[in-house]
């Protein structure tokens, strides 16, 4: 069980000494200081890590744990770089879902179309990916998921129920928005952090070992270090018997368009 499965224990183990040091003594301000402070942390924690569903659902792995199929997903493209990856599963017969930017997918249109020609599935990554977006209020963040979703659907034809919010931040009004959109949340079960760490083996080996079925794993189509990653992980999963699905089939998400 992962850590994060045990944060309602620690709520309630929270409150039980919260309560037991106010009958002690109810006028102490310590103890709702120190409630206070664990709540804070909780939420902070909550913010950052998409797998918690703090604030509502996400997705970040599939329940089911029989067959031997992951996901392997792909933020921040279109970009030049998406077709290196693009051959690369399909030389290896993988398919994966790419969480694309709809500032990005103006750019490169034709790169967006080939992903879904290909066999492979589109999310939503908002159309600026801004660095403040995750303080956005809820009608903000509406209109970044509308218009990537018009800009993929000009390029595509399709439109998609999934949606991975900039940096994995969750909060009540990236929940209510995409509510209002109609867009399931999708995070992730293993993060690459490729974007981050240049050795390509320390990327690899915060995959490999952790990689079983029903995962999600997170990296981008935006560095040729990446692509060198995924050539290595794909021989990998071959030889681990893994294979790759677009994580709308991994998690019976049912496609638009």
């Amino acid at each position: 069980m992962l850590k994060h499965q045990y944060i309602r224990i620690i709520i309630v183990i929270a409150s039980f000494v919260a309560a037991i040091g106010y009958l002690y003594d109810y006028w102490s301000i310590y103890w709702f200081v120190l409630i206070a402070l664990i709540g804070l942390g909780l939420t902070a924690w909550g913010v950052f890590d998409i797998r918690l569903g703090y604030f509502g659902k996400t997705h970040f792995k599939a329940n089911r744990k029989s067959a031997k199929e992951v996901s392997l997903t792909f933020d921040d493209g279109p970009c030049p770089y998406t077709n290196q990856v693009l051959d690369l599963l399909d030389q290896y017969d993988m398919k994966a879902t790419f969480f694309c930017i709809g500032q990005q997918v103006l750019k490169y249109p034709e790169i967006a179309n080939k992903i879904i020609e290909s066999g492979h599935s589109i999310g939503n990554h908002s159309f600026t990916h801004r660095k403040d977006i995750a303080f956005s209020n809820v009608g903000e963040m509406i209109t970044e998921i509308q218009l990537a979703d018009e800009a993929l659907a000009k390029a595509t034809k399709y439109t998609t129920p999934m949606y991975r919010p900039p940096f994995g931040v969750t909060n009540p009004n990236v929940i209510k928005a995409c509510k209002a959109s109609n867009k399931q949340i999708i995070g992730w079960s293993i993060r690459s952090l490729d974007t981050v760490i240049k050795d390509e083996k320390r990327i690899l080996n915060r995959i490999v070992p952790r990689l079983k079925a029903g995962d999600i794993v997170l990296l981008h189509d935006t560095s040729e270090r990446t692509v060198r990653v995924l050539e290595q992980l794909l021989i990998k999963m071959k030889e681990m018997n893994l294979q790759s699905i677009p994580v709308d089939r991994l998690l019976k998400i049912e496609r638009n368009g």
